[in-house]
C-alpha cells in the first residue's frame, strides 16, 4: 500500500504544489485547509505522516501538534514561515519530527517526507526475532522501532528512537552533539545543536515518567551526553 500523507495547509497554491510533488513520488495524499478539519481525517482513517503548516487560520499549528501528540506518534513535518531558532526548537520539543521553512522547494519537502517515512515504524520490515536486543533496563526492537524501559513502552519520535538506541548500544560512551547529528540525521548539516538538546530533553521526560527516581542520561558539560552504564 502507498504511504498516506495528510497535508494541513490553508494556502491552495502551496497545497497544490505539495500534493503534486508527493503524488509524483508515488505517495497517496489527502489535504485539508484548516487544523480542525484534520482531526476527523485522523480519527476516520490511517495516516502515515502529516505535513502541518504552523500558520493556520483557525488554530495555532503548535497547539494542533500538541493535541495530536496526546494520542498519536504519527510522524509530523512542520511548515513554518517563522525563521527564529526558538520557533523551530519549540516545534521539535513538543513532538515534531522535522521542519521546513517557507519559502521552500516542494522537491526538498518530498525528500524530507521520504526520509522520515523510511525511518518510521510502519516503514520498517525485517525478522522480529533478529531485531530484539535486551540491555539491562531496556528492550529494543529494531524491526518495530520500539523501546521499553523497565517493561514500559516509550512513545518515541523517529529521532528520539534513533538517539536512544545509540545510547543503549554504547552505554557510557559520551556522544557529542555533532556525533549524534551525524549518526541520526540524514542531512546533519541542516540541523542545529539546539535540535539535539530538544530531543534529549524529550527523551529524559519520557524516561522520567516511567522511573522518576532515575536520571539515565548524563550531561557532560562542554562535551555531550551519555547513558549510565548501570542501567
Amino acid at each position: 500500500m502507498k504511504p498516506r500523507i495528510l497535508i494541513v495547509e490553508d494556502e491552495p497554491s502551496i497545497s497544490d504544489n505539495i500534493q503534486f510533488v508527493l503524488e509524483g513520488e508515488g505517495l497517496e495524499t489527502v489535504r485539508v485547509g484548516t487544523g480542525l478539519a484534520a482531526v476527523p481525517v485522523l480519527d476516520e482513517s490511517a495516516v502515515d505522516l502529516i505535513v502541518l503548516d504552523i500558520g493556520l487560520p483557525d488554530i495555532n499549528g503548535f497547539d494542533l501538534l500538541r493535541e495530536i501528540r496526546k494520542t498519536r506518534s504519527t510522524p509530523i513535518i512542520l511548515l513554518t514561515a517563522r525563521t527564529a531558532e526558538i520557533d523551530r526548537v519549540l516545534g521539535l520539543e513538543i513532538g515534531a519530527d522535522d521542519y521546513v521553512a517557507k519559502p521552500f522547494s516542494p522537491r526538498e519537502l518530498a525528500a524530507r517526507v521520504k526520509a522520515v517515512l523510511r525511518r518510521s515504524p510502519a516503514a520498517v520490515t525485517g525478522t522480529p526475532s533478529a531485531a530484539l536486543h535486551s540491555s539491562g533496563a531496556f528492550l529494543v526492537n529494531t524491526s518495530k522501532r520500539t523501546i521499553t524501559f523497565f517493561g514500559t513502552g516509550l512513545e518515541l519520535s523517529k529521532y528520539e528512537f534513533d538517539i536512544l538506541r545509540q545510547f543503549i548500544e554504547r552505554k557510557g560512551h559520551v556522544f557529542s552533539r555533532e556525533q549524534l547529528m551525524d549518526l541520526v540525521w540524514e542531512q546533519p548539516e541542516t540541523s542545529l545543536d539546539r535540535t539535539v538538546d530538544a530531543h534529549i530533553k524529550n527523551i529524559r521526560a519520557k524516561l522520567r515518567a516511567v522511573r522518576p527516581d532515575l536520571e539515565p542520561i548524563v550531561t557532560h558539560r562542554g562535551t555531550g551526553y551519555s547513558l549510565r552504564e548501570d542501567l
